[in-house]
């Protein structure tokens, strides 16, 4: 690795954290990046258009899973999120059932198990309804709580930027996003994502983006990064940090076994931007090591030694420039004037419907797709449960 990285220029190296990366692996990865000169760090695996500089209230849930309950309109945006999200469906369901809530639906969704009107499937109806046209925006104009959710199928596409533009453009048009509610809401798939996004592991000024570092790093290091297209690495010499043998893994040049979610301590930011941090339940096998332990060791190796030594020292530093992360299980708000920011996008939208990127329930990330379980609860759901039913 210290060949591969000296025999190099900084803007040649590039890092990509996963789904499922804890918040403290992902900071050690960003002052490591940082100190290589390089500004090639990314996030967003599927390259969902979302930029923490537009302030936190634009990549957010910001009427918080909770706050569901209050809604009395909502429209969902290129999301399913009875597969995307379940927990956060069965809370629209639950409102759903007391009655009196118009749903409507831009996009493929499928049996959500409640009601809704489907508007249309991809750019020209969110547009025209940005526009004010149509019944269900005067709904959603006469609703007290409504609510705008846009997911990531809507997101992670060329023009990604500009639906979330129109987005907001609609949850300010209906009054969705003013000091006592913000409806407007960012439905996130990723574990990690928010958490990534918080500390702003994104390219710096001039750095690439996962599309940007696919064939034009001369080293790449992912961190759990198993959804990227692996053939587009071209001759890049990768560094996998993982688990699960997954296609990073398959694809690496060196392998540093990390520790699965059970098997470290380690800080998460859910949907809605609400802090949590979950605890060691055993230890990693073999020579496996806690992910930001290999960061800190690689750092030494390539001479650029990270400033802590123990994961209480990480988080000291990691809390001082993000207060916000040192308080566990509770929301820091996003600025409601951000919504207004983020309806300015610009940007020219494409035709064609949004799809979700759930494409296998069972098989979403690298854990449950090396599960023996989870590939035969993929098999059955895919034949219809007729195995299960005989």
């Amino acid at each position: 690795i210290k060949e591969a990285v000296s025999s190099t220029a900084p803007d040649k190296i590039g890092a990509i954290a996963g789904d499922l990366a804890a918040v403290e692996e992902i900071y050690a990865l960003k002052l490591l990046m940082a100190s290589l000169g390089s500004k090639n760090t990314d996030c967003r695996q599927d390259g969902a258009a979302l930029d923490p500089s537009l302030g936190r209230a634009s990549y957010i849930f910001n009427p918080t899973i909770e706050g569901i309950e209050q809604a009395d309109a909502v429209l969902i945006i290129g999301a399913n999120p009875r597969f995307e999200a379940s927990l956060l469906n069965a809370r629209i369901r639950k409102r759903w059932r007391v009655g009196n809530l118009p749903v409507g639906v831009i996009g493929d969704v499928g049996d959500t198990r409640y009601d809704y009107e489907q508007l249309g499937a991809g750019t020209e109806s969110l547009k025209d309804l940005a526009d004010g046209n149509g019944k269900f925006f005067q709904m959603l104009k006469k609703a007290t709580h409504p609510l705008v959710i846009v997911g990531q199928g809507a997101l992670a596409r060329s023009d990604g930027a500009a639906v979330l533009g129109q987005a907001a453009k609609l949850a300010t048009a209906v009054n969705a996003a003013r000091a006592d509610w913000n409806g407007f809401a960012v439905m996130h798939t990723a574990a990690a994502r928010v958490g990534g996004l918080d500390v702003g592991f994104v390219p710096g000024e001039g750095g690439k983006n996962v599309a940007g570092m696919l064939g034009d790093m001369d080293v790449l290091f992912l961190l759990g990064a198993d959804e990227i297209d692996m053939a587009k690495t071209g001759g890049a010499f990768v560094v996998y940090i993982g688990t699960h043998g997954d296609q990073g893994a398959h694809r690496a040049n060196v392998i540093l076994p990390g520790a699965a979610y059970t098997e470290k301590s380690g800080t998460y930011v859910n949907t809605e931007g609400r802090v949590q941090q979950t605890n060691r339940a055993g230890f990693a096998p073999g020579d496996a090591r806690e992910d930001w332990a290999i960061l800190r060791a690689l750092s030494d190796v390539l001479g650029k030694k990270l400033p802590f030594d123990s994961l209480p020292q990480l988080r000291a530093k990691l809390y001082s420039e993000y207060p916000h992360l040192a308080r566990i299980d509770q929301v820091a708000a996003g600025n409601v004037d951000d919504v207004a920011k983020v309806a300015k996008l610009g940007g020219r939208l494409n035709k064609g419907a949004f799809t979700s990127p759930v494409k296998d329930f069972y098989l979403t990330n690298p854990i449950a797709r090396a599960s023996a379980v989870m590939a035969e609860c993929s098999a059955l759901a895919k034949n219809g449960f007729r195995q299960a039913a005989e």
